[in-house]
């Protein structure tokens, strides 16, 4: 499975340092398995996660495997970030060439930027860094700057998925929302118009009173998710003259139970959650229960944000 930068390593998940021989490995499984069973009190998502974390490492195969290769973001672009209109698939095919949804600006740019501004500084003054993206380096830096990649990959990858939509829709990547932040991206088509904020928290959420909260040790989120993306929405429909009709936070698909999940609403605007592979189909058959009427007004606003739209 990709691994996010937030998540724990397979040695961290079952308790051992990475250097450990084989043997204290598998005495190191055999307790955790004990610790998280179901049937002794532990936890099934726990558990789970001990026998996911064995698959990895268990085999001195896997286990130098795990030691060697980067880790991959879901969608299959390396940390290296090489353009998509480069890419090819793993066998050396070109992609998939039917016309794409017509987009700007440079999706998770910001983010990389400012990770590796931040991973340089805690690096310390004069170190070098033959490569910022070396996964051991990622995985002993702090939360902060692991966040900051984790962001960063999640929003390229909504990029691929909201590529996928087609000629009839346009989207706007990492968006300028005056003192209020960025909005990462913003989808116009038939639909509506969205606007959606990439994330990956390293762990699974859940929604409660009206809001994206954790719902495992060690996920952190920042701030109200949901209703401050719908904040920056509001302020920037209302200079642009437009209005959203939602504000979507895309999830990767293991940290959220449901396919789609209604938040609420904030000041007219629908808040949902979406796990990243289902975001091409929502939006393409649009949200229940949101007025989908655009109709010739689509190109007067799509004219708007071409003309009012900046990058951050």
């Amino acid at each position: 499975m990709p691994e996010s930068p937030l998540s724990a390593s397979p040695y961290e998940v079952l308790g051992v340092d990475p250097r450990v021989d084989d043997d204290e490995l598998k005495r190191a499984y055999r307790r955790r398995l004990r610790e998280t069973h179901p049937d002794t009190g532990g936890s099934a998502t726990e558990f789970r996660r001990v026998q996911e974390a064995w698959d990895r490492v268990g085999t001195p195969e896997a286990r130098a495997s795990f030691d060697r290769l980067r880790p991959v973001p879901a969608g299959g672009a390396p940390y290296s970030g090489e353009p998509e209109a480069t890419m090819r698939t793993a066998g050396g095919m070109p992609r998939d060439t039917r016309p794409k949804a017509r987009s700007y600006g440079h999706p998770g740019g910001w983010r990389r930027e400012r990770y590796l501004e931040m991973i340089r500084e805690w690096s310390g003054r004069g170190t070098t860094l033959d490569d910022p993206y070396e996964p051991a380096l990622v995985r002993s830096a702090p939360w902060e700057i692991r966040h900051a990649l984790a962001d960063a990959l999640a929003e390229e990858a909504t990029a691929r998925a909201t590529a996928e939509l087609g000629i009839g829709y346009t989207v706007w990547h990492d968006v300028l929302a005056h003192d209020l932040g960025k909005i990462d991206h913003i989808v116009l088509g038939p639909t509506g118009l969205f606007a959606l904020q990439s994330e990956d928290y390293g762990g699974p959420v859940a929604i409660k009173r009206g809001e994206l909260v954790a719902a495992a040790p060690g996920v952190h989120l920042d701030g109200r998710p949901a209703h401050d993306l719908a904040g920056r929405a509001r302020r920037l429909g209302r200079e642009l003259g437009v209005k959203f009709a939602g504000a979507i936070v895309v999830l990767p698909d293991a940290d959220l139970d449901a396919a789609t999940a209604e938040i609420g609403s904030h000041k007219g605007v629908a808040l949902l959650a979406v796990q990243r592979s289902v975001l091409a189909h929502l939006l393409r058959g649009g949200v229940p229960d949101l007025p989908r009427a655009l109709g010739s007004d689509l190109f007067e606003v799509r004219t708007r944000l071409q003309q009012g739209v900046k990058f951050i």
